[in-house]
């Protein structure tokens, strides 16, 4: 990989980069701040900070039952940038939502307000799973203007030329779909991930694998197949949901994943790495 052109870009640099997400407010912002610093502490290279939203049409049925908490217990978009603005972490916090709470958030229609104020909050990058590459322009200027990556997902049906659309505009990494559907934890990796990885090749941008995700042999797997890191959420929303040792066992599940993605990264044949 070129030298890394944003704070989320330098987080593959080194290492396959774990990348686990939680819903921001569930159940409460205090304890959002606690497992953010538990997933860190555990190996997390970069935060995937979900901005819960009614309509969460890419997240499956555990990741919508945590932004309906979120929503129930009052999180809100000002909320979520203090929230990003109080955490005392080192590494780069992504925020996950979808197009309408950016484009509606301020006194007046349009993306810039939101974008200004996350750049000012100390988000990284943003996630708009809803927002097609076709429509992305003014988000993509703004992103530039405040300094933030704009990270767009890749699926297995996504067309050769939409791809080169996608990695043309995108920054920071690219998130690759490992499976057709919605979030959910899975118990395998998909054929599908391979496949899209070496669709992916020539893209010089770190690609991260999401989607089912959920035990340290898939990291392995996944880095192993090529992927410069691995984006984990379902399996973490749960642990948050049991509301048993949250921060101890995401700490732990956090370890899991870091050490398999190592694992895999020394299974890859020197000329065949992509991140180091």
């Amino acid at each position: 990989m070129s030298d890394p052109a944003s704070d989320l870009e330098a987080a593959f640099a080194d290492e396959p980069a774990l990348i686990p997400y939680v819903v921001a407010g569930d159940p409460g912002i205090e304890e959002t701040k606690e497992y953010v610093r538990a997933l860190v502490r555990g190996g997390a290279d970069v935060i995937e900070l979900g901005l819960p939203f009614s309509e969460p049409i890419a997240d499956g049925p555990t990741i919508q039952n945590a932004i309906q908490r979120a929503l129930s217990g009052g999180m809100t978009p000002d909320d979520y940038l203090e929230l990003v603005s109080e955490l005392d972490v080192d590494v780069p916090v992504v925020c996950m939502t979808y197009y309408n709470l950016i484009y509606q958030y301020g006194d007046e229609e349009g993306v810039e307000a939101f974008v200004s104020a996350a750049a000012d909050a100390g988000v990284s990058g943003l996630i708009v799973p809803d927002l097609p590459v076709e429509e992305s322009g003014p988000l993509r200027l703004a992103c530039d203007e405040y300094g933030l990556d704009l990270v767009f997902i890749i699926a297995p049906t996504t067309t050769d030329r939409r791809k080169r659309r996608i990695t043309e505009q995108a920054s920071g990494f690219v998130y690759v779909q490992a499976r057709m559907g919605t979030t959910g934890a899975q118990a395998d990796v998909s054929g599908d991930t391979h496949d899209s990885l070496a669709r992916l090749a020539e893209s010089d941008l770190p690609k991260a694998v999401g989607f089912g995700v959920s035990e340290g042999e898939h990291a392995r797997e996944i880095v192993s197949a090529g992927a410069d890191g691995v984006v984990v959420g379902s399996a973490l929303v749960d642990i948050v949901a049991s509301g048993e040792n949250v921060a101890e066992r995401l700490e732990s599940k956090a370890a899991e994943l870091k050490s398999g993605a190592r694992e895999g990264e020394q299974e890859i044949p020197e000329p065949e790495r992509t991140s180091n």
